[in-house]
């Protein structure tokens, strides 16, 4: 078992504080010592655009634990992987309860093998199902996931 925080900030920093008008940018500080600016999402719920936001994070999250773990099954079956690439979405909308939630994801990862042992398409998709069924984020939401991944051989 393992434990894994962060520490966010967040302040009014002298401007207004009213309903709709409030900053909503904060900073989210990992252990590592990386710090990203986040805010809410543009648009309906007046985030920064320049900010990432949680839906991003989110998904952020979902995608990098997929690619890690599908690079761990990948080498211990004997592949050679040289590029990961995912174009990866999310949408926003209401649950079966009613409530505001990230619904669907969908991970298009795109990967590029070299050496001998390439994996078929059907291997290939084996390897993105036993990656998403360990990944650790993908078993921790209730958001249907989909995956679309596509494979480059012209490394």
């Amino acid at each position: 078992m393992s434990d894994h925080r962060i520490t966010l900030d967040w302040s009014r920093g002298g401007g207004p504080f009213e309903r709709g008008n409030y900053n909503r940018d904060h900073d989210v500080h990992f252990s590592g010592g990386q710090t990203i600016r986040n805010s809410a999402a543009p648009g309906e719920y007046a985030g920064n655009p320049q900010a990432s936001n949680p839906e991003e994070l989110l998904l952020s999250a979902l995608s990098s634990c997929h690619m890690l773990t599908f690079l761990a099954v990948a080498a211990n079956r004997g592949y050679t992987i040289d590029s990961y690439h995912d174009d990866a979405s999310a949408e926003l909308g209401k649950n079966a309860d009613g409530k505001m939630a990230v619904v669907k994801a969908i991970l298009a990862p795109h990967v590029a093998f070299s050496g001998d042992k390439r994996p078929g398409d059907d291997d290939y998709l084996k390897l993105h199902e036993r990656a998403h069924a360990a990944c650790f984020i993908a078993n921790s939401i209730k958001s249907t996931v989909e995956l679309r991944p596509t494979m480059r051989n012209d490394a």
